[in-house]
């Protein structure tokens, strides 16, 4: 069931990446089509879109890049969209050549309602393969610096974050395609001087297996820098050469891929961001160290709307949902395990391992990790003793299950009935047999865990515990009984 609550406050907002038409050097045409895609986003609860590099004028202008022409056309496109975001409220990040000084940079342009907030150029400009961006631009300048722009005044630099009023997690910063792909992005400074969500321009054309690991390399870069990273790709349209673009748009969130538009299938990606898990994230990680020298911070407003997530979000956040991912995780859980199982009875020089079986979930599980272990150490299944320890509330079908288990598995298979002895330990408290209360209940576990703990110490081994993580978190264990053993 979808239903509205106030996301914003809360943490989240909806973010886009999106591959607008496009016609190579139109940029009236393509102004016009990135007007229409901000409105249809706006109109949706988007608060930050993401546009490709040179979403203004096709990536593959080539030497029209050196066109007044075309350069004039740009700043026109730009100040129709400025104007169109007027009343909009939805941070758009547009690609587009920029002049500055007697130089072009490729430059990631910021605006919202209707203001330029800053232009972040490119810092890693490709000049191999099927690129040569050097022969038009250069690389941006880290320290901002002013400009006027589209007929307003702004910041143009590397070093530029968008903060978010009305949402403090929302601390904005942007980095164009090669960027991503260098050995030390700038996304690296960006995040550690505090930048939450880092919205990627891109222009990456398609080739066999790139698109694997494009989205490695979004899905590890938001995993290293805790943050979200949102991927436009540049689409159909581009190109007329064999250089074709797939609009591989993507978003992903602390190593997470939220949305990925498949290449070539002509959609967006659009999902909610969780930017109150990644502060939180930050300040629980202690080798995050904040560094923000030489950054400068533009502030935006961003009024807050409810939302419907559309983002998934797992009732077992912990449990894969296909079936082959959640049996590769259940084999690593055993090996993981059984190592340090292993492990704990070569040191030990333990000549058995003792636990008690119930015909349980909890008891079989110890069994299966307690004979994988002695499969790693070489040693005969056998070293295994488990007891049944039947009582009062022993049924036929639970020792029946454990038993036909432990005969399945090739362990020594014992009984030691405390019945007698419960009775007995009852009879020196003052306990009656019919008073079914708490001390009922622990006597019957304190007493099985006398028993293991003793026949462990007789025989040269130690008690493995049959007891669950979430057993002890929620305190669901009869204390100084089933919650201790020699090795948990």
């Amino acid at each position: 069931m979808k239903y509205s609550f106030p996301a914003f406050e809360n943490g989240f907002i909806r973010a886009a990446a999106a591959s607008p038409a496009l016609r190579v050097a139109d940029c009236t045409y393509n102004a016009d089509q990135i007007i229409g895609v901000m409105r249809e986003y706006a109109e949706k609860n988007v608060q930050l879109l993401c546009l490709p590099e040179f979403a203004l004028t096709g990536y593959t202008c080539s030497d029209l890049f050196l066109q007044d022409t075309l350069l004039r056309g740009t700043e026109d496109g730009l100040a129709a969209i400025l104007k169109a975001s007027e009343g909009l409220n939805v941070v758009v990040l547009v690609g587009l050549p920029v002049r500055h000084n007697g130089k072009l940079y490729n430059c990631a342009a910021v605006l919202c309602n209707g203001e330029l907030l800053g232009l972040v150029p490119k810092v890693h400009l490709p000049n191999y393969g099927e690129f040569y961006e050097k022969r038009h631009f250069i690389p941006g300048m880290r320290e901002p610096e002013c400009i006027e722009l589209a007929g307003q005044e702004t910041l143009i630099g590397t070093n530029l974050l968008f903060a978010c009023k009305q949402l403090p997690a929302f601390v904005l910063a942007a980095e164009v395609c090669e960027d991503l792909w260098s050995p030390i992005p700038p996304s690296c400074a960006h995040a550690l001087a505090g930048a939450t969500v880092v919205a990627n321009l891109s222009a990456s054309d398609e080739t066999v297996g790139k698109a694997a690991y494009r989205r490695e390399l979004v899905c590890g870069q938001s995993a290293r820098l805790l943050c979200a990273y949102l991927y436009a790709d540049a689409g159909h349209g581009e190109s007329t050469t064999d250089m074709t673009f797939a609009g591989h748009n993507l978003i992903a969130e602390n190593g997470s891929l939220l949305a990925d538009a498949a290449p070539f299938a002509g959609e967006d990606a659009v999902t909610e961001l969780d930017l109150g898990r990644m502060v939180q994230e930050r300040q629980r990680n202690t080798t995050f160290m904040p560094e923000t020298n030489s950054y400068t911070t533009v502030e935006f407003e961003l009024p807050p709307v409810e939302l419907a997530l559309i983002r998934p979000v797992s009732c077992t956040p912990f449990v894969p949902q296909d079936a082959a991912t959640r049996a590769e995780r259940c084999e690593l859980i055993l090996r993981i395990q059984a190592e340090g199982l292993a492990k704990r009875m070569e040191h030990t020089h333990a000549k058995c391992g003792v636990l008690g079986i119930s015909g349980g979930l909890d008891s079989c599980l110890a069994l299966l990790v307690a004979v994988r272990a002695c499969k790693v150490l070489g040693r005969d299944a056998k070293d295994i003793v488990a007891l049944t320890m039947p009582c009062f509330g022993t049924t036929k079908r639970t020792r029946s299950n454990a038993e036909i288990l432990c005969e399945a598995l090739g362990v020594t298979f014992g009984e030691i009935n405390i019945t007698e002895t419960v009775k007995s330990h009852f009879a020196d408290i003052g306990q009656p047999a019919d008073k079914y209360d708490v001390t009922f209940e622990n006597c019957q576990a304190r007493v099985r865990t006398l028993e293991l703990m003793d026949y462990a110490n007789k025989n040269g081994g130690f008690v493995i515990g049959t007891g669950d993580l979430s057993e002890l978190a929620l305190g669901w264990a009869t204390y100084n009984g089933d919650h201790m053993s020699m090795y948990g």
